[in-house]
């Protein structure tokens, strides 16, 4: 083949390279190959990452009602302990924090995050309350809900009917702690309506702030030592809760309240790998958004 030949062959080559390669790229961006995030929000203020890393975000300015950043927030995914929320709810307005409820054996057995209670022992309703929030113990869980429903199903029956005059029309649960089930779930649009309602409680909105606390049956000498699993309080200022939850349908979910300067803050997070680095990046975000940092 002589030059000329050559010439135009490498021409048609490149031809054919500059044709394809954007049709490759839309390809990928088709297929979700490339996922960028929707920033809701101020121009200039993108976030971190280029896949968004949860199934379900919501993030909310609440003094506003402005939603500033969202992914499938409607979409209905395991809650979790995110559910304890809701049965704190319940207790609360069904039950008396100073009444004595004893762990059964049913609720000694409860597997997964546990106090390792004993049955037969005696604690303070509001005691179970501070283990199931705090640290999101199951057994202090079961213990409370038993005590204030007289069963599991009968306190469940009570969370569903919650649900339902609070307009929760995505949720519906199937146990009082957050195992993973069918026809257990619920949105992050729901949960965010489930929170502000539920900080409207003082003795909620004082609980989910603490970062440690202390139970004891009284009953008995032992002492148990709580400590938060919410990773935000006492790291950022301004958290005030409220809630974690883990299981293995589930992932790792995080509802967390934010307040600094004027703007209030609630963030949602579903199912997310990187739960602490994603929910931090959110709340230094809907700070800028909001204005309260420059």
């Amino acid at each position: 083949m002589g030059r000329a030949g050559f010439a135009i062959l490498c021409t048609i080559v490149f031809g054919l390279v500059a044709a394809l390669v954007p049709a490759a790229a839309h390809a990928k961006r088709a297929t979700g190959k490339t996922k960028h995030v929707r920033t809701l929000g101020e121009e200039g203020r993108a976030l971190p990452w280029r896949r968004v890393p949860a199934h379900s975000i919501l993030l909310k300015e609440l003094n506003s009602g402005r939603v500033l950043y969202e992914h499938e927030p409607g979409k209905r995914l395991s809650p979790a302990s995110l559910t304890k929320i809701m049965s704190a709810l319940v207790i609360l307005e069904q039950g008396k924090l100073h009444d004595l409820a004893t762990v059964s054996p049913a609720a000694a057995r409860a597997h997964k995050t546990h106090l390792r209670l004993k049955a037969g022992q005696v604690f303070k309703l509001e005691d179970l309350l501070k283990a199931m929030l705090i640290v999101s113990a199951n057994d202090a869980c079961l213990a409370a809900v038993e005590h204030v429903g007289g069963d599991e199903a009968q306190f469940v029956t009570l969370m569903n009917a919650k649900a339902a005059a609070l307009g929760l029309r995505d949720t519906h649960f199937s146990n009082a702690c957050g195992f993973d089930n069918p026809e257990h779930y619920s949105t992050a649009e729901d949960l965010a309506a489930l929170s502000v309602i539920a900080l409207q409680q003082p003795t909620f909105r004082e609980l989910v702030r603490e970062e440690r606390a202390m139970i004891m049956p009284v009953n008995g000498t032992h002492a148990y030592v709580l400590h938060t699993t919410n990773r935000l309080l006492g790291r950022i200022p301004g958290v005030e809760g409220i809630k974690t939850g883990f299981t293995s349908k589930a992932g790792r979910c995080l509802i967390a309240k934010v307040s600094q300067n004027g703007s209030d803050l609630l963030l949602v997070i579903l199912n997310s790998n990187r739960r602490w680095n994603t929910a931090t990046s959110l709340i230094n975000y809907g700070l800028r958004a909001s204005g309260t940092t420059r």
